[in-house]
């Protein structure tokens, strides 16, 4: 989608650290991170936010791709959190479907 700032990462015009991709999906650095481990997981393609998403494959392979990700990074023994913010209140800013996978660090409850 024209402007959205995801879909210029996924398409290499906006540079990014790319921890991963595959299956559809790329993982890279948040550039604000709120923990040691916090990288964005999104589709290639342009999904607004999780109420758009009509494809459970997707979400699943999503979910899948951050599970073994946490692997890779060192994080999933400790201890990782995973989360979709969705719409405003929900504290999206970014309206492309993403997770941040989260690590690194003790997660406190509740969020915020």
């Amino acid at each position: 989608m024209s402007g959205c700032i995801f879909c210029q990462v996924a398409a290499g015009e906006i540079p990014a650290t790319i921890v991963k991709r595959g299956d559809g999906l790329i993982a890279f650095r948040d550039i604000n991170p709120q923990a040691p481990t916090h990288v964005l997981v999104i589709p290639a393609q342009h999904v607004p936010s999780l109420n758009d998403a009509k494809d459970a494959q997707l979400l699943g392979r999503m979910l899948v791709f951050a599970r073994d990700l946490a692997r890779e990074t060192g994080v999933a023994e400790r201890g990782y959190r995973v989360v979709f913010n969705t719409n405003p209140d929900g504290g999206q800013t970014v309206f492309h479907l993403h997770l941040h996978l989260l690590g690194g660090r003790a997660m406190q409850w509740p969020p915020g």
